[in-house]
């Protein structure tokens, strides 16, 4: 679903449901899809990434449509529905694959993304320094099925992320 009018967005902010959920309802985002990256171990399988020794995060790759939101945007949108400041851990969430990372396909979206977490760190909102990981994109890999929308097939399931 890419073309010249998506690019994409590739995020960790903790378990990807709630990351998920909250980015969906946004104006020009077109697809999300849940998954993993920024680990050494090929197609892994949530039964490898929940154990903390692949490396991976739980991430959320995000197509979106340029034209009706920014790269910018979204990232400004990221650091709202998660803590980053806590280094491998959001809510009762804890291990690695949980961290705040912004993984970005383009030596732009690398400029935007130091930016914003100039700014958003400058802003003084958060008490404790950003611990934002921002690195260069590595291979996704889906999600289960069943991780999937998984707020939308369960709307009472388990999530630690809201606005700020």
């Amino acid at each position: 679903m890419t073309g010249a009018q998506s690019e994409t967005a590739t995020l960790a902010g903790g378990c990807f449901w709630g990351v998920e959920e909250l980015f969906r309802q946004l104006p020009g985002v077109l697809d999300t899809t849940v998954g993993y990256t920024g680990g050494t171990l090929e197609n892994p399988r949530y039964e490898n990434v929940k154990t903390g020794r692949s490396g991976h995060a739980e991430s959320l790759q995000i197509v979106f449509d340029p034209s009706k939101i920014s790269y910018q945007a979204i990232l400004e949108y990221f650091f709202r529905l998660h803590d980053p400041t806590t280094a491998n851990r959001q809510g009762n969430d804890v291990g690695s694959q949980y961290r705040s990372a912004i993984f970005y396909h383009s030596d732009e979206q690398k400029k935007i993304a130091e930016s914003v977490k100039a700014s958003i760190e400058a802003s003084g909102k958060w008490k404790r320094p950003i611990v934002t990981e921002i690195v260069a994109a590595t291979p996704f890999y889906s999600a289960e099925e069943y991780h999937q929308d998984y707020l939308r097939k369960n709307p009472n399931g388990y999530t630690c992320h809201y606005l700020r």
